[in-house]
């Protein structure tokens, strides 16, 4: 097996467990109706993040490209998958008792950690980007530039805000799920 089909594998398994957590975590609203009060921005935010894994999961082809690779990278790699997995339990954890069985009363009071955690995130993004080269990175401009500015500053904004108000989050979540969409459009299917 080349290192490619190694390394694909590897990502594949760690992404499978994140996806799975937040299906899981979903469907345990149509399980268990009364046991939990789901939160329309919460749901959006599961979205947004399987929407990102599945993205994620096509955009990481690229690295079919890298033809020698270090052991450094292969870290790189693994940790920055192990980040979406994180922020899948973090949307999901295994109760929310301690927060009167409310997922809005769990997001706001985890909302700084998932805002820091999709920076972080962010962030490796483009050093795995750049690991994919400057003739890849070049064919995601400007789009890949404004989308990372853009979710990087509010994220920033967001993590530190004290306003609860749910048209905020939600308004940005959406911002942030159409941008995705958008830009999955036009990089895999206008090219």
């Amino acid at each position: 097996m080349d290192f490619f089909n190694h390394i694909k594998t590897v990502i594949s398994i760690i992404l499978s467990l994140g996806i799975g957590s937040l299906l899981n975590g979903t469907v345990r609203f149509v399980q268990h109706p009364g046991r939990t009060k789901p939160y329309w921005v919460h749901l959006l935010w599961v979205l947004y993040i399987f929407l990102l894994m599945i993205h994620f999961w096509w955009w990481e082809y690229g690295l079919r490209d890298v033809r020698i690779w270090t052991f450094t990278e292969y870290i790189f790699i693994i940790m920055y998958i192990i980040l979406y997995f994180t922020l899948c339990q973090l949307l999901y954890p295994s109760d929310v008792k301690d927060y009167d069985d409310n997922y809005k009363n769990y997001f706001f009071s985890r909302k700084k950690w998932l805002f820091l955690l999709l920076i972080v995130i962010y962030f490796i993004d483009i050093f795995d980007t750049l690991i994919k080269g400057p003739v890849y990175l070049e064919k995601l401009m400007p789009l890949y530039a404004i989308r990372m500015v853009s979710h990087i500053s509010l994220c920033a904004i967001f993590a530190f805000v004290k306003t609860q108000r749910s048209v905020w989050y939600g308004g940005m979540v959406l911002f942030f799920i159409l941008f995705e969409l958008y830009f999955i459009f036009d990089k895999f299917y206008n090219d």
